[in-house]
């Protein structure tokens, strides 16, 4: 019967389980008051969110918490983005939220995310797309109000740092619902402007967000990404981000932030040029040094600290070849000399009649050698020669009946037949 009854945790457990795995309950949009507000030492947010009928405990990790703009009161209106769960010590279900803002800007900030996902698909900030800023601007054009702070930061750090740039303003309303066309037309006005600009400067000072809006307007961005002169925004602080931020070439953090990118630091500049100098003069140096030290191995050869010797060397070697021709043509024509006088010596020479004679009897004796062998010799014992044809007959087998054959006899040729 027991088995029928479960353990408060298998309870929870199972409720939890149910919870987690609700789509519906994974991404969680509320709306409410804050209460009962505790920021930890560790940077978590605990708080109750409420309404006139109910509220619900919430928790906000440290991960979370370092992107919000705002410090969370009790009593403040929010809007948060969360997960809802169970926590199994308690019992208690509530919302891990993701994201808060400030009641009153979430239309805006829904806005905000849709228009930035929208350009984020088209690509307009991709980096691909960025143009560089000039190192060394001649000219610097600002589109923002004509009064108030940013302007004059800018105008006040860009002549500190490089007082050669030239800074045109484009005046133009920077909030309020006619601004996004008034920035838009003097984005276009600095880009036909008679004097070709280097840099645009396109912001404000900080404001609200509903001040900073028309920084984030589409015609406002297209305007920005269209523009062929390279284009650095400055809107608000350090910590608002505008589309324009993204639209834009270079985002700086502030007005004065922008104006410090545009231009390079004079003293800067000074110490650069004075460290390419002190390099350029080393180099040289290097180089003469160098040349120098291959002038002086130059200088220091024998051919150049006595010039005289060597012809002299080349005398002396000219001299022992003339010595050594002279030996060699007197000892050929001594040997020569001794061959001459042995062949003139020689018995041959002496005696050449004699050389006749020994050679006749050598041939003589030969022919004595030869004359047994000689097929005349043969003839005269009584012996013929057959031929067939101007052949020698040697067997009787190369015959045959009615062949016509010769007889070579020692007085002449018999023509016989076979029979």
């Amino acid at each position: 019967m027991n088995d029928k009854y479960i353990s408060v945790s298998q309870l929870t457990r199972y409720i939890k389980y149910k919870i987690d795995n609700d789509v519906n309950l994974n991404e969680v949009f509320l709306k409410g008051e804050i209460s009962n507000f505790k920021a930890h030492s560790r940077g978590h947010f605990y708080f109750t969110l409420k309404d006139e009928n109910s509220r619900i405990n919430a928790i906000m990790f440290s991960s979370q918490t370092r992107k919000i703009k705002f410090v969370p009161q009790d009593g403040m209106k929010v809007l948060v983005t969360g997960k809802i769960s169970v926590f199994e010590s308690s019992g208690a279900y509530q919302i891990y939220v993701n994201d808060m803002l400030e009641d009153g800007v979430g239309n805006l900030y829904v806005a905000f995310e849709q228009l930035k996902n929208k350009l984020t698909q088209e690509g307009l900030f991709r980096e691909e797309h960025k143009k560089s800023i000039p190192k060394i601007p001649l000219r610097v054009g600002v589109v923002t109000a004509p009064t108030g702070a940013a302007i004059k930061d800018i105008i006040s750090t860009i002549k500190r740092r490089w007082p050669l740039t030239e800074i045109y303003l484009f005046p133009s309303l920077v909030q309020g619902e006619d601004a996004k066309e008034d920035i838009v037309k003097q984005i276009k006005k600095a880009e036909n402007f008679e004097l070709k600009l280097d840099t645009l400067i396109v912001g404000r000072g900080g404001g609200s967000i509903e001040d900073l809006w028309p920084f984030n307007e589409e015609i406002v961005a297209r305007a920005i990404y269209e523009c062929s002169i390279p284009v650095i925004s400055a809107v608000g602080h350090e910590v608002d981000f505008t589309i324009a931020d993204f639209v834009a070439d270079l985002r700086a953090p502030t007005p004065t932030g922008a104006a410090e990118m545009a231009v390079p630091q004079l003293s800067d500049m000074r110490n650069y040029l004075n460290q390419v100098n002190i390099r350029l003069n080393n180099t040289i140096m290097n180089m003469i040094k160098s040349d120098r030290r291959k002038l002086n191995d130059v200088m220091n050869r024998n051919i150049f600290k006595n010039p005289i010797s060597i012809y002299q060397t080349k005398e002396l070697k000219y001299d022992g070849l003339i010595e050594r021709l002279k030996f060699s043509l007197t000892n050929l024509t001594s040997v020569k000399e001794k061959e001459l006088i042995k062949v003139k010596n020689s018995y041959i020479l002496k005696n050449p009649l004699k050389l006749v004679e020994n050679k006749g009897n050598k041939y003589l004796q030969i022919l004595a050698k030869l004359d047994p062998l000689s097929p005349l010799k043969t003839i005269e014992r009584g012996y013929s020669i057959v031929k067939r044809d101007g052949h020698v007959v040697t067997s009787i087998t190369s015959v045959k009946k009615d062949d016509n054959l010769e007889l070579n006899l020692k007085d002449g040729i018999i023509d016989v037949k076979v029979i």
